[in-house]
């Protein structure tokens, strides 16, 4: 998951969300996500509930999570499983056989079994490159990578990165690396094949837009460094100040980087303020719920909805210090996960206004949880809802206005999302693209 954070996963940090409630971190990327085991971000802190980016790419007891339902509980003869692995290290004809290797295998494919991108199995070595990743420093070309459609694809480009800097762009699909065709792979195994230490090049083949031939794309890794919140500020066309605040992934250091930001904003008092979630992948849900709490504290701001049909409500706690400061929410298709709840709490709870194309789609909740030998997994555990009951998943969230930003306009340093959610400042509705998105937020 350097290179994917669902993971995109997203999909980093553990801390206790709630006492009375198992000690857990609920992590957005969208998006993010084995069996009943389950993979920690952060060493020491228990399990890690994320909805995290797409994306795939800490330790602790062994920890069992029972279902929340008992529904259709069938009988499983486990002796056959223990003949097929006394037969595999018996008569296998490359001896001796890796009893490791083939534990790591077994678990892994039982979460392989849930045909569920975003549950997925780690051995050490995948764990140990995720905690440096989810520190906000590693190594790698600086991309989040999704699953969608069968096909991986380009969640978002890190700003800065070696990634942006070769020229990949959100939507690309990567079909090869170097000349291994990916189809079928795993999200956690191409991803192994692009990550690797700096000063090192990998080629990706990429399929973009309509085109039916892949372009070579050579990319020089390096340390990735993530700076989460950056702030600046823009005018609208008739003068007014205006707050662009850039959010690019829901991580560890966050909120506290929001919290200065917001401390800013408030010393400043701009006319209005702009909330710039394009291109993040997502990350820790508590983030995202204690962010909204400068816009809506006491509100619900989202619910997970589990298998048996029960919900677990997150209510927003915070000063409310952007509550009266009208906001415009930039989203695009790289908006996933923790993206796509605040920017679908804000519009459902009447804070913000959404410009720009439709999310990712991202709805799920990943717990993670750390098993004693560094290995560790995710699995997905429950449903997101926004605070109207709308479950985004596959779907994504359409904007209030519909305003796209094509490649001309990439290559031409224009950025008609912001200049539109600049307009609206001034009263100026937006031109809509014709291509607005007929996808259905239900």
């Amino acid at each position: 998951m350097s290179e994917i954070i669902d993971q995109i996963k997203s999909d980093r940090i553990i801390e206790n969300r709630r006492k009375t409630r198992r000690f857990a971190v609920l992590w957005l990327v969208l998006a993010f996500v084995v069996s009943s085991f389950l993979w920690g971000y952060y060493v020491g802190s228990g399990r890690a509930r994320i909805t995290g980016p797409m994306t795939g790419s800490a330790s602790g007891p062994v920890e069992i999570v029972g279902p929340r339902t008992n529904a259709a509980v069938r009988t499983v003869d486990f002796n056959e499983f223990w003949d097929l692995w006394s037969n595999i290290k018996e008569r296998y004809v490359h001896q001796p056989v890796d009893e490791q290797q083939m534990f790591y295998g077994a678990m892994a494919g039982l979460v392989d079994s849930l045909k569920d991108p975003h549950s997925v199995f780690f051995d050490p070595p995948a764990n140990k490159e995720f905690q440096s990743e989810i520190s906000g420093k590693f190594e790698g070309i600086g991309a989040e990578l999704g699953l969608k459609n069968g096909n991986l694809v380009v969640v978002s480009p890190l700003a800065g990165s070696p990634a942006e800097k070769s020229g990949l762009k959100i939507g690309d699909v990567i079909v090869a690396v170097g000349d291994k065709d990916i189809s079928g792979l795993s999200l956690d195994e191409a991803v192994g094949l692009i990550r690797g230490p700096k000063g090192t090049q990998v080629t990706l083949q990429i399929l973009r837009g309509k085109a039916t031939k892949p372009q070579s794309f050579v990319i020089t890794r390096d340390t990735i460094s993530i700076q989460s919140v950056k702030l600046d500020y823009v005018k609208s066309p008739a003068g007014k100040k205006l707050a662009w605040l850039k959010v690019t992934n829901f991580d560890s250091d966050t909120a506290a980087a929001f919290e200065k930001a917001v401390d800013q904003i408030a010393k400043d008092r701009p006319a209005g303020l702009i909330l710039d979630l394009r291109g993040n992948p997502g990350g820790l849900l508590d983030t995202a719920v204690s962010m909204l709490g400068e816009w809506t504290p006491g509100a619900v701001v989202v619910s997970e909805r589990y298998a048996d049909g029960t919900k677990d409500d997150s209510t927003a706690a915070g000063e409310g210090r952007l509550a009266d400061l009208k906001t415009i929410v930039l989203v695009n298709a790289g908006s996933a996960s923790a993206s796509e709840i605040t920017a679908g709490a804000l519009k459902d709870l009447g804070k913000g206004t959404l410009v720009g194309t439709q999310t990712y789609g991202k709805g799920s909740v990943q717990d993670v949880i750390p098993l004693k030998d560094g290995s560790s997994a995710k699995l997905t555990i429950a449903e997101w809802l926004t605070p109207k009951g709308v479950h985004i998943d596959q779907n994504g969230i359409a904007p209030d206005y519909f305003v796209d930003l094509t490649e001309a306009d990439y290559n031409n340093n224009r950025d008609p999302q912001l200049d539109a959610g600049r307009g609206l400042f001034d009263g100026i509705v937006p031109k809509t693209s014709s291509a607005t998105s007929t996808k259905a937020t239900k």
